[in-house]
């Protein structure tokens, strides 16, 4: 019966082949937050093998048309995926529903086919290595671990929902990323989650190879289980925080005549219900641009925070920064950035966000797009300036701190600076997506970053979710998404660096290497 269904897939022709690309696709998506159904993947992944197999051509058609049939699947494939995962960016333009509502399913279509390019050259190269038997499991895992590293540093980079979250559902399994961050997790997801294709064609070689990746991913659960058992994790003396969540609505949060209603409400809600203000506080976190005005040009709100901070409690918050025009420019530049701000309301420094986002921060080619009357989402004249790289900041009384605005927070191998910091700190927003499946899947991404540099990780953000993560990524304290209030938590301690902080982007270097054997072995007719 499934030799049958497994043989009728492989022989999959024209749309029917498409659709089912596109279906197992977005059934792929369930793996990640906030349904966390990896298993799902046993089921896509080695239907994607099955079609593959069949992708194939008239041997005379040349090279590069050979692949078409394997990029098309991939693309068919990752259109569903993104769509399913991604679906929630409509809520976004919704938010102006008059200026940007008509650009919803324009954006998502070009969003999900743009991404799922990357999927398609996935498949295609895994083709080129493609072979009976447990070989092309493991080139799927190449070609997609290559593609899936290019969808996040080409341009801008965008490696939201990584095919190696599905690998990080629970504590003990994302405990691996460790040992090998997301490339090196995406790697291995694809080769434990497709290979129950390998007991489909009765060979001894492709049933004990999957009883080995079985093993390979028992062993990541153990290790992983074994981990957080045994990792003990202090927390800073002396450090109390505090972190405001005020679920200010989106549309509310821009707008300038809400200023003194907003700054009053952060007020109103940092000082606890207990009516003790920020008594035992040392540092209060807000979120990502928490103010709808310069805060360094208003002495009203400055003076608001010195007393509310009153001599002992330092805040760090997310805020719109201006610069005046450089030789040439006509107009300021706005950055947006975390502020400290010492007892008094002192301004100490700043940090200025790096990784912009595109048509949310600002637009490609910028002065033309906005000369046709096309705008980001901010609305902000000229978009936002970027900042000049990652950077530790110093806060007193606690240790230095590497700040993270908004989706800065996705991007491996790219959370710290040049200098470790003992704690990193995510600002966001998130207001933009409402109560959608978008902040679950931000906060996931998050917390891997903990697992990864073995640091913990304060996140504060509007509408949540906001939460403290030790540097295993477990949960110290948090709040919902959609609540408004507050929560005080300990900061834990950093331990040290993981292997992978050690060795940067080892699951590429993984996936490149295998390239080269499959290569090798194929010449040398091992697969035939």
């Amino acid at each position: 019966m499934i030799s049958r269904i497994a043989d009728g897939i492989v022989l999959l022709w024209g749309w029917r082949r498409a659709a089912v690309a596109a279906f197992v696709g977005a059934l792929a998506a369930l793996a990640q937050a906030p349904f966390h159904a990896f298993p799902i993947l046993w089921l896509s992944l080695p239907v994607l093998v099955l079609l593959l197999d069949g992708a194939v051509t008239a041997k005379a058609s040349g090279r590069v048309k050979r692949l078409r049939p394997a990029f098309a699947i991939g693309w068919f494939f990752g259109v569903g995926y993104f769509l399913a995962g991604l679906w929630w960016i409509a809520a976004a333009f919704l938010v102006d529903v008059r200026q940007f509502g008509w650009m919803i399913p324009f954006a998502l279509m070009f969003l999900a086919g743009g991404l799922a390019l990357f999927m398609g050259l996935g498949t295609a190269l895994a083709r080129m290595f493609w072979s009976d038997g447990p070989a092309r499991v493991l080139a799927l895992a190449v070609g997609l671990t290559v593609s899936e590293y290019l969808r996040g540093n080409i341009l801008t980079g965008f490696p939201w929902n990584a095919l190696g979250y599905g690998l990080a559902a629970n504590g003990p399994m994302m405990q691996a990323a460790s040992l090998v961050g997301l490339d090196g997790m995406t790697f291995l997801a694809v080769i434990i989650f497709a290979a129950p294709v390998l007991l489909l064609n009765g060979r001894r070689f492709s049933r004990l190879a999957f009883v080995a990746i079985c093993l390979l991913f028992g062993s990541l659960v153990g290790f992983g289980a074994w981990r957080l058992a045994t990792v003990q994790v202090a927390t800073v003396e002396g450090v109390k925080l505090r972190v405001m969540q005020p679920a200010i609505d989106q549309w509310r949060k821009w707008r300038p005549e809400f200023k003194g209603e907003i700054l009053s409400r952060y007020v109103e809600l940092s000082s606890g219900p207990d009516g003790k203000g920020l008594e035992k506080v040392t540092h209060l976190i807000w979120p990502e641009s928490a103010f709808p005005f310069l805060l360094a040009n208003e002495p009203w709100a400055l003076s608001t925070l010195s007393q509310m901070l009153g001599s002992h409690t330092t805040l760090l918050s997310g805020a719109i920064r201006a610069e005046p025009p450089s030789a040439g420019e006509s107009r300021p530049r706005y950055y947006n950035s975390v502020y400290v701000i010492a007892p008094g309301a002192e301004l100490l420094d700043a940090y200025d966000k790096t990784h912009l986002v595109p048509f949310g921060e600002y637009l490609p080619f910028q002065d033309i797009l906005e000369a046709l009357g096309i705008q980001q989402l901010t609305q902000l004249r000229g978009g936002f300036a970027s900042g000049t790289g990652l950077r530790t900041l110093t806060v007193p009384g606690a240790p230095p701190v590497g700040p993270l605005i908004c989706y800065e927070a996705i991007f491996p191998n790219f959370a710290i600076g040049s200098e470790r910091p003992a704690w990193l700190l995510n600002v966001t927003n998130d207001g933009w997506f409402g109560l959608t499946a978008g902040p679950y899947q931000h906060l996931h991404q998050a917390q891997l970053r903990a697992v990864e540099e073995g640091l913990p990780l304060v996140r504060a953000a509007n509408t949540g979710i906001s939460a403290v993560f030790d540097p295993l990524g477990r949960v110290v304290a948090s709040l919902p998404l959609g609540e408004f209030g507050i929560f005080d938590s300990p900061l834990p301690i950093a331990i040290d660096p993981p292997l992978l902080t050690r060795m940067r982007q080892i699951g590429l270097i993984t996936a490149i290497f295998c390239a080269f054997l499959l290569l090798f072995a194929r010449r040398l007719q091992f697969f035939r």
